[in-house]
């Protein structure tokens, strides 16, 4: 038997090539995120959110969102062992807060993840395949986008059964024709290269194309878009909730403005009830899209140049 000829040391195999390629593109590009001072502020905002929602069980407990086992008197103000006041159950409204954050954030990610494969889905085969196909799906893609994207919400939401599931397929069904707008133009300026008609030469056919060229060329833009789209659901959930559509079993910051709505805090001045929970979602929505731009200058060196 003839022994195995091992590799000439210095000559690293294709998959460790590709993985140094991926290392030297991530370092590459935190190097550039880095000069960018305002998504450098939204990334740390979003993981001190991050890191108080995966350790809201540590930290607060699953007890705070008990209505029977509540520590406190309904509508006490902020003080020392309610440093945000209760609510109407008197239940800690920093505890809420805290815990709000787990639903609101993974509802936001969830919808804006369906939301840009739905868009990145039609967006590719409608720039690949064209003709009757795509002049169909586009008419349909210009009747969602004329549409308001927040009564849509309403009306899956309102047929549909309250659940985080229903809230995250309501956002995410109605908000992709601008991500599949943006997605198709780039795939016709990808398939308009020489490369794209070797491959086609060579044999390659429709699914090899949109995979192995077309796809890896819009990504940039899929992930600049996801992190812009994510501000957008965590409103629209928030917006949802408040309106009674939500789940009423889970604790969001929308169902605790919807809450306070409920318990009349507005005409009694409990600005304690109010004001948190709609902070937060405005830092994090904020926060979320000052990531999306940083993150869109850096894979588009065109936009850096224009600023």
């Amino acid at each position: 038997m003839t022994e195995p000829v091992e590799a000439p040391v210095g000559h690293a195999s294709p998959r460790a090539l590709a993985r140094q390629r991926r290392r030297h593109s991530a370092v590459r590009f935190w190097k550039q995120y880095r000069t960018h001072r305002a998504g450098v502020l939204g990334l740390a905002v979003l993981v001190l959110f991050a890191l108080l929602a995966l350790t809201a069980p540590l930290t607060v407990g699953s007890d705070v969102q008990s209505v029977t086992e509540a520590p406190g008197q309904p509508l006490e103000s902020p003080s020392g062992a309610f440093p945000l006041g209760t609510d109407r159950f008197g239940r800690s409204l920093l505890g809420l807060l805290i815990w709000g954050a787990r639903v609101s954030l993974l509802v936001g990610l969830l919808a804006a993840v369906l939301s840009v494969a739905i868009g990145a889905f039609i967006g590719i085969t409608a720039g690949h395949f064209r003709g009757r196909y795509a002049t169909v799906i586009m008419r349909i893609t210009d009747w969602f986008l004329v549409m308001p994207t927040l009564v849509l919400a309403i009306a899956l939401a309102t047929v549909m059964s309250r659940s985080l599931g229903t809230i995250v397929l309501a956002i995410g069904v109605t908000t992709w024709p601008t991500t599949a707008r943006l997605v198709r133009a780039q795939t016709l300026a990808v398939e308009s290269r020489p490369y794209i008609e070797r491959a086609k030469a060579l044999g390659g056919g429709h699914w090899h194309i949109m995979s192995r060229h077309v796809l890896p060329n819009v990504m940039p833009l899929v992930l600049a878009q996801t992190t812009l789209i994510i501000s957008s659901a965590i409103l629209a959930e928030a917006t949802l909730a408040f309106l009674g559509l939500g789940d009423p079993t889970v604790v969001s910051w929308g169902g605790l403005l919807q809450d306070a709505r409920e318990a009349g805090a507005v005409s009694a001045g409990d600005w304690w009830y109010l004001v948190p929970p709609g902070i937060a979602i405005a830092v994090v929505a904020l926060a979320f899209t000052l990531c999306g731009r940083a993150v869109e200058s850096v894979l588009n060196p065109r936009l850096g140049v224009a600023r």
